[in-house]
């Protein structure tokens, strides 16, 4: 069973066909013609098109789990993928879980609990508090020690909830206290921890694999750091400023970490790194992530597979030195966002879909045309990933693939897309998490200008006609 929608769920059972797998798939009334329901091989409802009422109703998955007799459970990403109670409840019933255990996965999410597990393995840690921060006062104290500019951030967060950057000590009792708020309404738990901000930082990931018999291995680094709103929007794998040493020590460390948590299966360990070179443990994903395709189309690897041997019990079969990084692989997240009105979802049908096609572009995706974006999920549309065998050529590839992406009904992330990859601070591989508030002025200013030259265009053509009709 795949405890998700969309085109994770579709990426998973395209897996477990090849694999000779049957799949079951669960949906809400609002996907009940979804192409994840039509590509399974059974499907059955689990309620209302809320979240809380279907992908994240537990009792309800697992009563459809056992009607079907089903041997496994891929959670995806999202919903209950990092939900330890979860996780649980699926093996109480006698079901694998295709994850890592509810252990790790509580370990992990908490922030606080993953900086104590990893404190013993020589990891490079950002500065800043070991606990949670109880007060603004305490807070202040630790602030003035590290120095600002500093992060507040809540210990169960994730995506940016529960997130403030303090500029100084004047601003620290209003955002402290904001942080705490936000954190008690997104995750049920308010406490927050200090930490240094890391300025013009990278955000740097490492990809691993661990098995149930002690073995684990590193399949290289994705670069993550164009975000807004701290998502991720363009993702590329290998990273265009990372040096092998410093590829080989992340990849080791991000294997301690798995090794602190008693990890099993497909992870990923979020590091920061300064533009000195230097890195710091951030924190670690214990699922599949969204910009997972990126590093199967540099390895070769088929990262579900492999989750799904891991949950059988199998040895991994692939040792380190297997691995090696073959090309230059690109990521856009194509949302139903109208990036000129700050990223703001554009909810409507797909009066027109068509993808583009050809060697190196794959595209990962749970809609066609005619489909309507549902207001109650994610606003991602498709995964437009790109693979060449340098990184100029990828850059072209997906600059291309961009263009040939047609959708009408919804505003897309793609022009903004568009833009990213023509920016010469993209090209040059010179840009950090400060991409988007640094360039999106110019966004705004080079779509004004395009539409400006379209005018220009017009009247010039209508001149050059009167021009005509008069000779």
């Amino acid at each position: 069973m795949i405890a998700n929608r969309g085109e994770i769920a579709i990426r998973v059972m395209k897996t477990a066909k090849k694999m000779g797998i049957s799949t079951v798939a669960v949906y809400s009334e609002a996907d009940a013609d979804a192409l994840h329901v039509q590509m399974a091989d059974e499907a059955y409802c689990i309620g209302p098109a809320p979240s809380k009422d279907s992908y994240l109703n537990q009792a309800k998955i697992i009563e459809v789990a056992k009607l079907t007799q089903t041997d496994g459970i891929h959670p995806g990403y999202g919903f209950l993928s990092e939900n330890a109670s979860f996780a649980k409840l699926v093996e109480d019933n006698g079901i694998r879980f295709i994850g890592p255990s509810p252990h790790s996965i509580s370990i992990m999410g908490s922030k606080l609990d993953a900086k104590a597990a990893v404190s013993g393995y020589d990891i490079p840690m950002v500065p800043g508090t070991e606990g949670a921060v109880e007060s603004s006062e305490i807070g202040k104290k630790v602030a003035k020690e590290i120095g600002y500019p500093v992060l507040i951030k809540a210990s169960a967060g994730g995506g940016g909830k529960g997130m403030r950057l303090v500029d100084n000590e004047i601003e620290f009792e209003e955002q402290f206290n904001r942080a705490k708020s936000e954190a008690r309404s997104s995750f049920g738990n308010d406490e927050v921890f200090v930490e240094k901000y890391i300025t013009s930082p990278r955000h740097i990931e490492i990809q691993v694999l661990t098995d149930n018999h002690g073995n684990g291995i590193y399949l290289f680094e994705r670069d993550c750091s164009i975000q807004r709103r701290h998502q991720k929007v363009v993702e590329e794998a290998p990273s265009g400023k990372i040096s092998e040493e410093i590829r080989n020590a992340m990849g080791l460390d991000a294997l301690k970490v798995a090794s602190s948590c008693d990890y099993s299966g497909a992870g990923t360990v979020e590091f920061i790194m300064d533009d000195k070179g230097n890195y710091f443990f951030l924190e670690m994903n214990t699922r599949l992530q969204v910009e997972h395709p990126v590093t199967e189309m540099i390895t070769g690897v088929d990262l579900v597979e492999q989750q799904i041997k891991i949950a059988r019990g199998e040895k991994l079969s692939i040792k380190q030195e297997d691995l090696k990084i073959n090309g230059h692989s690109i990521e856009l997240r194509v949302y139903a966002e109208n990036a000129k009105e700050g990223f703001k979802p554009s909810i409507g049908t797909l009066d027109k879909y068509a993808i583009p096609s050809g060697d190196g572009v794959r595209v990962d995706h749970g809609f066609s045309q005619g489909h309507e974006i549902p207001i109650y999920y994610d606003p991602m549309i498709a995964k437009l990933v790109v693979w060449a065998e340098t990184r100029r050529e990828a850059i072209t590839k997906m600059i291309q693939a961009i263009s040939e992406y047609k959708i009408e009904g919804v505003e897309t992330t793609l022009e903004f897309g568009s833009f990213v990859l023509n920016h010469e601070e993209f090209k040059s591989a010179a840009y950090d998490t400060k991409f988007v508030e640094k360039y999106f002025n110019d966004f705004l200013d080079s779509d004004k200008n395009s539409e400006a030259l379209k005018i220009a265009a017009l009247i010039s053509g209508v001149h050059w006609n009167k021009h005509i009709q008069k000779v």
